[in-house]
């Protein structure tokens, strides 16, 4: 599986943010074909560029979001919370019959520190599924470190990736791409009802963090 991702194009709409494009970095790396979505194509190059030295590839360009929907086979999510439905709605077209990743995890913040919101749909990726009906929309790496993603002298990345889904073939394909960068691993995680658990438990890793000034990720035993 992961032998045949060197045939796919991943796009990464929030390209230009921390976690898009710490997963985009990584992806380029291990030889994946990527384009960065952004709002502005000429941001997107920008950032595109950055990493094609970061990487030393060339496999990485910028589009808008519109070109990246229409120009990549999977689709990852990661922009914020607060424009996940508009955009999704507006790409409805270009997202059809593609596999949508989708990373988003509906937080918010007070001085007691991060907690879950309460999403009308269940979860960021049912609204996105019901945004994307034509879409095999998955959910997944919601729990990786941008800050880890971004450092390649951090060799392997230590985590376990929970891919959550209705469709069999596209949890599949969204492991490979976990198990694509070195020392990350992707585990079927359940149905894609099941979302608003593993969004909502992003929280508890960020208090973790907090505390003991780490980057923490999870890793599920036994498997």
């Amino acid at each position: 599986m992961v032998a045949e991702l060197g045939q796919v194009k991943v796009g990464v709409l929030g390209g230009t943010g921390p976690q898009g494009r710490g997963l985009a970095l990584r992806w380029a790396k291990a030889g994946i074909s990527v384009i960065l979505g952004s709002r502005s194509a000429d941001r997107a190059e920008e950032a595109a560029g950055e990493l094609r030295a970061l990487a030393g590839v060339e496999h990485v360009s910028g589009l808008d979001n519109k070109a990246t929907a229409t120009e990549a086979d999977v689709v990852l999510v990661a922009v914020p919370w607060e424009g996940h439905a508009d955009l999704l709605q507006s790409l409805k077209q270009e997202l059809a019959n593609k596999i949508v990743i989708d990373c988003v995890n509906p937080l918010g913040f007070d001085k007691q520190g991060p907690f879950a919101l309460s999403v009308a749909e269940g979860s960021a990726a049912q609204q996105a599924e019901q945004a994307l009906p034509d879409s095999r929309v998955t959910a997944a790496f919601h729990h990786v470190s941008a800050v880890v993603l971004a450092d390649l002298s951090i060799a392997e990345v230590d985590i376990d990736v929970l891919v959550l889904g209705d469709d069999r073939e596209a949890t599949d394909i969204v492991r490979a791409l976990a198990d694509a960068i070195p020392g990350m691993r992707g585990i079927y995680g359940g149905r894609l009802r099941n979302a608003h658990q593993v969004e909502a438990l992003t929280a508890n890793l960020i208090a973790v963090n907090r505390r003991y000034k780490a980057h923490a990720g999870l890793r599920i035993t036994d498997v």
